[in-house]
């Protein structure tokens, strides 16, 4: 007679555990982009008293890079540089605020007058 504790013939090896496929989709991905972008965005604001066009440029540059993350693995700040890993979507979500905050700073420095449009050593 067979004891309670064996099961039937399919039963008898229990299956492997499962993978945890969100650990492994998150070891992908890479988060080099927030430091990148969190300095950018700081040049972009320290360079913002000379001129208004600069944290606006910085700012396309910021929002380029993100749509660049979102289709490719292609590293718009660094020419000839494939990413091995995915950017993470929070380091995406970092360069579109930082892309975005540095073009509301340069609208709103535009509008309340706080510097000038061009640097002084271009104003004729």
């Amino acid at each position: 007679m067979s004891s309670s504790r064996e099961y039937p013939r399919p039963y008898a090896h229990p299956t492997p555990g499962r993978p945890n496929r969100v650990a492994e989709v998150e070891n992908r991905r890479s988060h080099a982009a927030i430091p990148v972008a969190v300095v950018v965005v700081a040049l972009g604001l320290y360079l913002a008293q000379f001129t208004v066009l600069l944290p606006a440029l910085f700012g396309f540059l910021l929002l380029w890079a993100g749509l660049s993350f979102l289709s490719t693995r292609l590293n718009p700040l660094s020419p000839h540089f494939y990413l091995t890993r995915k950017p993470s979507w929070s380091a995406v979500g970092v360069v579109f605020l930082g892309g975005f905050g540095l073009l509301y700073v340069a609208w709103w420095m535009w509008t309340h007058g706080v510097a000038p449009v061009l640097p002084h050593a271009l104003a004729l």
